[in-house]
């Protein structure tokens, strides 16, 4: 294959689960022109990846109900010209197929790019624009990273020994890093994430509980606990709560300028601590040790990866409605349930013996390399 198309449209952590496809991908056909398909704000993390030549970027959203469509039909014309245009070889398509809706959306971009083989996820609703078919065993049945990889294998890409995800701070991204840690003190750092983006805030840990986890970090292993703050007003009160209740109302790292600048900063932290959420996966790609608290989303489609490694910890009780987003081959509701139940039953003390093995396993990274 000479041109290939992946299309991928999600946020930015889930983005970096495909880094791994891409990546053998790469190795399969090293001369290959391959593009991603992916939303505007999540694009920039796959600068740098030389595994990557072409990022287009489109309006996830776009077209999510028919009025929608209906309404912006020459921008869909638009686009499947330009698709059509690339005439690519082999279609990824790294989505599950869950939605009628969506089902069709799929259909359609399949069908725009002209690529004579298309493989993706199939769940019995891909049937008519998939050529190379995988199967699809619902969410959490395997990580996402693995589904991603299987679709690459079903175009000829073989199955990498120990995949990774990736992602390239560049020289700017580092100095930010530099500057923003030497502006914490230049300590051995664990950074909180009370924050969980904007798909689903059902996903929040409680922040007092992040704030009990700081402390205990401080007393075990001698680390300052910084809040991170998100883009949003919301989050940014969120890691101001943390904050306070650790006494420290100057422990808040402001929104980094990208994904990888803040990359770059999770790379010289000791550990990461955050609920289900974009700095995991970053986490998990600059190989920094990391907690991922996790409620009603799916823990197994969507922890740190690769799961065997002990530098990533998982903590979640086990409730009979866990996952209650993500869940076989459906959707479910972002909003969750109103009890916040799963998230209730996490206690701080699991979190803090999580973290001590993540700790203890350290990273491949060396401290000198860290605070570099």
């Amino acid at each position: 294959m000479e041109r290939i198309l992946v299309a991928k449209l999600a946020t930015l952590g889930d983005l970096l689960t495909a880094t791994p496809a891409l990546r053998a991908l790469r190795t399969r056909y090293p001369r290959a022109h391959i593009a991603v398909l992916t939303t505007p704000g999540s694009a920039p993390v796959l600068t740098g990846l030389d595994s990557v030549d072409e990022v287009i970027s489109f309006d996830k959203f776009a077209f999510d109900h028919p009025t929608d469509a209906l309404g912006s039909g020459r921008v869909a014309a638009r686009f499947a010209a330009r698709l059509r245009a690339g005439r690519w070889d082999g279609l990824a398509l790294l989505h599950h197929l869950t939605t009628p809706f969506g089902v069709a959306k799929y259909a359609a971009l399949a069908v725009a790019s002209g690529a004579p083989i298309r493989a993706g996820l199939e769940n019995g609703r891909g049937r008519g624009f998939l050529t190379h078919p995988v199967p699809d065993h619902g969410y959490g049945w395997q990580h996402e990273v693995d589904y991603g990889i299987d679709v690459a294998l079903a175009l000829g890409a073989a199955r990498p020994t120990a995949p990774q995800l990736e992602i390239r701070p560049n020289a700017e991204d580092r100095a930010w890093a530099t500057a923003e840690h030497a502006r914490l003190g230049g300590r051995e750092l664990v950074l909180l994430v009370p924050g969980s983006g904007t798909f689903s805030t059902a996903r929040r840990w409680a922040a007092e509980r992040f704030a009990e986890v700081g402390r205990g970090l401080f007393a075990r292993h001698g680390l300052r606990p910084v809040a991170l703050a998100g883009t949003s007003d919301e989050e940014r009160v969120l890691a101001q709560g943390v904050a306070h209740a650790l006494g420290d109302p100057r422990a808040i790292v402001p929104p980094a300028p990208s994904a990888r600048a803040l990359a770059a900063l999770i790379e010289r932290c000791v550990l990461v601590v955050a609920n289900d959420s974009g700095p995991v996966h970053l986490a998990a790609a600059v190989q920094t040790p990391v907690v991922a608290v996790f409620g009603p989303t799916n823990w197994r489609a969507w922890g740190p990866y690769p799961a065997s490694a002990p530098r990533n910890q998982v903590v979640l009780e086990r409730v009979v409605c866990q996952p209650c987003i993500h869940r076989g081959h459906e959707f479910g509701d972002p909003a969750g349930c109103e009890a916040r139940t799963c998230l209730q039953f996490v206690l701080p003390d699991a979190v803090l013996q999580a973290a001590d093995r993540a700790i203890a396993a350290g990273s491949p990274r060396s401290a000198l390399v860290r605070a570099s």
